[in-house]
């Protein structure tokens, strides 16, 4: 194992790579917090949820502009 993978956490999406597969992941970066803070979703999932009222969950993208 070692080093054949790659993780790019991108503002838009988060990509991971595998030596020999290529892209094996890529989702949006978006997690969704309940009001307690608890993750109840990420990537497409989360992003699904974005300025859409589901209640008491709130869907943010943690990173912004490279950081």
């Amino acid at each position: 194992m070692g080093r054949d993978l790659a993780i790019d956490l991108g503002s838009a999406n988060t990509l991971v790579y595998r030596q020999g597969d290529g892209i094996v992941f890529d989702e949006p970066t978006v997690v969704a917090l309940h009001g307690n803070g608890e993750v109840v979703a990420m990537g497409e999932e989360a992003w699904q949820m974005l300025g859409g009222d589901s209640g008491n969950v709130l869907a943010v993208r943690p990173l912004r502009e490279g950081t």
